[in-house]
């Protein structure tokens, strides 16, 4: 008898290929300013980005300031002047037209769903995240998505992890298990909420000593081995 039966999901950097549809979307949002859009100048934006969703994470912005707040920081960084809304505007509709499959994730959603309930689990922004999983081949084999902009809180906040708990037909959370990238956003929300956690590492940073996490992978297809 398995032990699971719910499998919640992360989209971004472990089903879906995040870091190359923000690349693209960044670059072609840069160059439609006429600013530079080299490899230095997105990465400069990327790592800006993940620092907003971190003090989102614990707290200390809100959602609706984060959009534009951090393209008023890049450019303040860089020294340029630009509408830093306009910016963010013109980011969103291109980054809802990139959709890209992490390697792997097609095959073991696919063997996966026969065996289990599949939910998408995600932070981030109704109308990208809808137009970007949903055209994809995986949103046949999900039960359901939970994006946190339409649940009204974001991981690892317990609100965010008892809206998903109420919404799964018969949830049982010693019979569920999450699996991301985030340590701070799944895994944290995942250990908080007492439900078991996979951490999906596929660049092998140091595991944490003091997070208890139930499974460790760096590839996406460990968990047919796992699970099946």
């Amino acid at each position: 008898m398995r032990k699971y039966r719910d499998l919640l999901f992360d989209a971004d950097n472990t089903l879906l290929d995040f870091s190359r549809s923000e690349h693209e979307a960044i670059g072609e949002c840069f160059r439609s300013f006429g600013l530079p859009a080299g490899d230095s100048e997105i990465a400069c934006y990327s790592a800006i980005n993940d620092s907003y969703w971190k003090r989102l994470e614990r707290g200390e912005v809100r959602k609706e300031d984060l959009y534009w707040m951090r393209f008023q920081t890049y450019l303040e960084t860089q020294g340029l002047q630009g509408d830093a809304k306009e910016m963010n505007r013109r980011y969103k509709l291109r980054l809802a037209e990139k959709s890209y499959l992490w390697d792997g994730a097609l095959e073991v959603c696919r063997t996966l769903c026969a065996h289990y309930r599949l939910y998408l689990i995600t932070n981030g922004d109704k109308y990208v995240q809808d137009h970007r999983f949903r055209p994809s081949p995986l949103f046949p084999l999900f039960k359901d998505c939970f994006i946190s902009e339409e649940i009204g809180c974001e991981k690892p906040s317990a609100a965010y992890f008892d809206a998903v708990r109420q919404r799964i037909p018969d949830f049982s959370v010693s019979g569920a298990l999450v699996i991301g990238d985030s340590l701070t956003s799944d895994i944290l929300g995942g250990i908080r909420a007492g439900i078991d956690t996979c951490w999906f590492n596929p660049r092998n940073k140091p595991i944490p000593a003091d997070m208890q996490i139930t499974y460790v992978i760096h590839d996406l297809r460990e968990l047919i081995g796992i699970l099946c």
